[in-house]
């Protein structure tokens, strides 16, 4: 396998292409991947001065036969945007490594051992009924906004709000890979419904629409429960 590496609206010098094959070591990556097919470096220029700190931007997309990879950073030169992308595709790549070396080295556990493994997990006492439960009885309830939270948790640590365009679902999948999440949530351009994409076991995905029940709208809305009292 050869790194292929291309410009895109400028020229890529035979110095900058040697860093690249001595930065991105093959041996390296086929030992966290072994179904490496191949890996492109695409190298770009901002012509805008206004932006002279990023105005070189190198993207590497690696395609193997499990999901595509992308890393891309930018900088004020073309060497040091080489060095942050590839920085965070070692991290992308080990984290797919260490996710299929759990699947594989995952067992199950007897129901004895359940306890020791899942906290929460429900035991009797004396009488057979459920300790769990006297447990819960006895931990204060509070009120943090609209959850009602026994003991500690669980709270809602962060909370974002995001302006989204719709998007395809081709797009769609390839922002997930892009950013290296799990899931992606976007509008559907088509249905303009909130959708969700994520990454399922065998390196194949899954999506998740959300449609508006009208009948339970209905039945919620004011206008609804005005006409019903009246």
């Amino acid at each position: 396998m050869d790194i292929v590496v291309k410009g895109r609206k400028t020229e890529v010098p035979e110095r900058f292409r040697k860093h690249v094959a001595e930065k991105l070591n093959l041996e390296k990556i086929q030992k966290l991947d072994g179904k490496v097919i191949s890996l492109d470096v695409e190298v770009s220029k901002e012509p805008n001065p206004r932006q002279a700190d990023r105005c070189d931007r190198v993207e590497i997309t690696l395609r193997s036969r499990g999901p595509v990879i992308r890393a891309e950073a930018a900088a004020s030169d073309p060497y040091a945007a080489l060095d942050l992308a590839a920085e965070k595709l070692d991290a992308r790549l080990r984290k797919q490594h260490d996710k299929r070396f759990s699947r594989r080295g995952a067992r199950r556990i007897s129901a004895a051992e359940v306890p020791d493994h899942v906290p929460g997990a429900a035991t009797l006492n004396g009488a057979g009924a459920s300790s769990v439960t006297e447990e819960r009885e006895a931990v204060p309830t509070k009120k943090i906004g609209s959850l009602e939270v026994q003991g500690d948790g669980p709270l809602i640590v962060r909370e974002k709000t995001h302006v989204a365009a719709p998007m395809t679902l081709d797009q769609a999948l390839y922002e997930m890979e892009l950013v290296g999440h799990d899931f992606y949530l976007f509008i559907d351009s088509e249905t303009k419904e909130p959708s969700v994409v994520y990454r399922r076991h065998a390196y194949d995905y899954g999506v998740i629409h959300l449609s508006t029940d009208t009948m339970v709208t209905q039945t919620q809305s004011p206008e609804a429960g005005g006409t019903l009292g009246g």
